[in-house]
C-alpha cells in the first residue's frame, strides 16, 4: 500500500511537471514571437529615416537592445525615443555609439560655452547657470534652472553639436518658491541698478547670474574687474531676506572655467 501511494504520489507530481513545463514552453514560443514582431517593427521604423541607416536593433523579452552608430549625440537620442514609441517595447538597451569628427576637448568646450552663452537669452537667463566639463568628447554639464526650461535648451544645444560622444547632465532644478522667486527680483534690481554694473544687463551673454535656493543667494558669472565682484556682493549682502550670500563671480582673465 505504501509502494502503490508512493507511485501515485509520483505519478501526479510529474504530471504537474509535465503540464508546467508545456505552459512555460508555450510562454516562451508566445514572447518569443512577439519579440521577432517587435525587432521587425523596430527595425522598420529605424529603417524609414537615413540617420539610423547604421543601427542595429534587437528585442529579447520585451527589451530592445540598439547597437551600431550614428553621427550625431542626438541621433542616439532620437533612436531610443523611436524604438520606446513601439508597442510591447518594455525597455530600451541604447549601446549606439557616436562617430561624426572628433574634436578636440578645448575646442569642443569653447564651441559649446559661446553657443550656450548666445542662444540662452532673456529674463530667466539671469536666473540659472550652466559650468561645461569635456573629457574625450563626453560633457559634463552642471548647475541649476528655475524652471528647467533653460536646462531643456541647453542640453539640446549640445546634443547636436558636432562632436559630443556623450553627456552627462548634473543640472539641479532649484525648488518652487515664492519667498525665493521675491528675492531673485530683489537681487536683479539691486545688482542691475546700480550704475557700475547695469551694463551686465545689457549683454544678454552675459549676466550676472543670480541662484537663490531656500533663501541662499550664490552670484556666478564673469565681471571685468575685482571692484566689480566686489560690489556685486554688496550689494547682494545688503538684501532683506537673504540668509547669505556666496560671491563666485570671477575676473576676467582669473580662470579658464566655462561658465554660462
Amino acid at each position: 500500500m505504501k509502494n502503490r501511494f508512493s507511485f501515485k504520489t509520483l505519478a501526479g507530481s510529474l504530471l504537474a511537471i509535465g503540464f508546467l513545463s508545456a505552459t512555460l514552453v508555450a510562454e516562451t514560443q508566445s514572447a518569443s514571437r512577439y519579440d521577432n514582431q517587435t525587432t521587425t517593427k523596430v527595425t522598420e521604423k529605424l529603417a524609414a529615416k537615413k540617420q539610423f541607416s547604421n543601427v542595429k536593433a534587437t528585442v529579447e523579452d520585451g527589451i530592445v537592445t540598439l547597437t551600431g552608430t550614428v553621427d550625431l549625440y542626438q541621433r542616439k537620442l532620437d533612436a531610443e525615443k523611436a524604438a520606446r514609441k513601439i508597442a510591447n517595447v518594455h525597455g530600451v538597451r541604447n549601446l549606439l555609439t557616436v562617430m561624426g569628427p572628433n574634436v578636440p576637448d578645448a575646442q569642443l568646450e569653447a564651441k559649446l560655452a559661446t553657443k550656450l552663452r548666445y542662444v540662452r537669452s532673456g529674463y530667466d537667463s539671469t536666473f540659472d547657470f550652466f559650468a561645461l566639463g569635456v573629457k574625450d568628447g563626453v560633457v559634463t554639464v552642471e548647475g541649476q534652472d528655475r524652471t528647467g526650461v533653460g536646462k531643456d535648451e541647453a542640453l539640446a544645444d549640445i546634443a547636436n553639436m558636432p562632436g559630443v560622444k556623450d553627456v552627462i547632465d548634473n543640472v539641479k532644478i532649484e525648488p518652487v518658491s515664492i519667498f525665493d522667486d521675491g528675492l531673485r527680483l530683489r537681487a536683479a534690481r539691486a545688482i542691475y541698478r546700480d550704475s557700475a554694473l547695469s551694463r551686465y544687463a545689457i549683454d544678454p551673454a552675459r549676466p550676472i547670474r543670480i541662484i537663490v535656493q531656500n533663501g541662499h543667494v550664490t552670484l556666478y558669472g564673469t565681471v571685468d574687474s575685482k571692484l566689480d565682484k566686489q560690489l556685486a556682493g554688496i550689494r547682494a549682502n545688503q538684501l532683506p531676506g537673504a540668509f547669505s550670500v556666496d560671491n563666485k563671480l570671477q575676473v576676467a582673465g582669473d580662470s579658464n572655467q566655462q561658465g554660462m
